[in-house]
């Protein structure tokens, strides 16, 4: 089973590379606009059909992420010739920023000890995460509030962990310094630190672009530059709703009952009215960080109890990813067994 869902990935894999080689050719053969739009419009199609091939909640899941929505949103920037993505880089490059949850930063100063201190951190939290996999043998005696929060720590482990994993990867290849994609969620003071500074940047960094600026120039000729960033950050929400439903839809092939369209309506419209408020009281007061922050990490987490956590299990994900584990452990198992034979052989 597990070899069957390692193959199928690999095939999907080498299509999406195929693919965004013929993109790369593109890039550099047919000017930017609608005729580049026209060439890569295929491969944005082939990109959102490709994850169904994936049934892997971890796998697809993540192939999802990768190609229907990040790798999708750069290539419709780049058929404008903007965004990350240029076809003066070289091919690999290409590739890995297309793909993959990574953009490039600037070096910074003292990276040795930057360097010690993030494999630490991770260090810690890859073993946070393994102590929630082995909490999860005691579920029938928690309370469902933490199952919920379990599941929550372990979808943000998960993700820093992964990619920082395909961040190393690709800075061990090409020497490039590339930004993390979480700084410390938990450390929120406020939904526009959480949303904008902290959780999932990739997101935020390919959402900026393609939405919300857009959204920013057209506002700001109806209402103003002032109150401009309300319905541009409204917008920018009801998007990411869209995507994460869709993402839902790759790991479940279910529905959507909107549960997840109104988690981001609900953050969105708060988010807006925290910004709308800044704007009117224009630092006149500021609540201390001390109240905000459990209060915002308090809200992000009872929302997500509420309205994000369970479509998890509605879709059985929980369940087909602790079958993976189980029969991921199996075929490790199988494998050192098979090794051994040969050795002693």
């Amino acid at each position: 089973m597990v070899s069957e869902k390692i193959n199928s990935f690999i095939k999907v894999w080498l299509i999406v590379v195929a693919s965004l080689c013929y993109c790369h050719g593109i890039g550099k053969t047919v000017p930017k606009g609608t005729r580049r739009l026209a060439f890569l419009l295929p491969v944005v199609c082939l990109f959102l059909f490709l994850p169904l091939k994936l049934n892997s909640p971890h796998l697809g899941g993540l192939t999802a992420f990768f190609i229907a929505w990040l790798a999708n949103f750069k290539l419709l920037l780049f058929a404008l010739d903007r965004g990350p993505l240029n076809s003066q880089v070289s091919l690999p490059l290409f590739i890995a920023l297309a793909c993959l949850p990574i953009k490039i930063s600037k070096p910074h100063p003292n990276t040795g000890i930057s360097s010690a201190a993030a494999a630490v951190n991770y260090a810690i939290k890859v073993m946070l995460l393994g102590i929630i996999l082995w909490a999860y043998d005691y579920m029938d005696y928690m309370h469902p509030y933490v199952i919920k929060l379990l599941y929550s720590l372990h979808i943000y482990f998960f993700l820093e962990i992964v990619l920082a994993v395909g961040a190393a990867v690709v800075r061990s290849i090409s020497g490039l310094e590339l930004e993390p994609q979480f700084n410390e969620p938990f450390l929120s003071t406020s939904l526009q630190d959480f949303w904008g500074k902290r959780w999932n940047l990739m997101v935020t960094g390919i959402l900026r672009p393609t939405v919300y600026e857009p959204a920013l120039r057209y506002s700001s000729a109806v209402i103003g530059r002032k109150w401009a960033p309300l319905p541009s950050v409204f917008s920018t929400f009801v998007v990411s709703a869209v995507m994460h439903e869709l993402m839902f839809y790759y790991l479940g092939r279910m529905s959507p009952t909107g549960e997840i369209t109104l988690f981001f309506l609900i953050h969105g419209f708060c988010l807006t009215v925290e910004i709308g408020l800044k704007k009117a009281l224009k630092g006149w007061w500021q609540p201390p960080s001390v109240v905000t922050a459990p209060l915002t990490v308090g809200f992000v987490l009872g929302t997500g109890f509420w309205l994000f956590i369970p479509q998890f299990t509605r879709s059985k994900t929980d369940v087909r990813a602790f079958e993976e584990y189980a029969d991921l452990g199996a075929w490790l198992k199988q494998c050192l067994g098979f090794c051994w034979k040969i050795k002693r052989s």
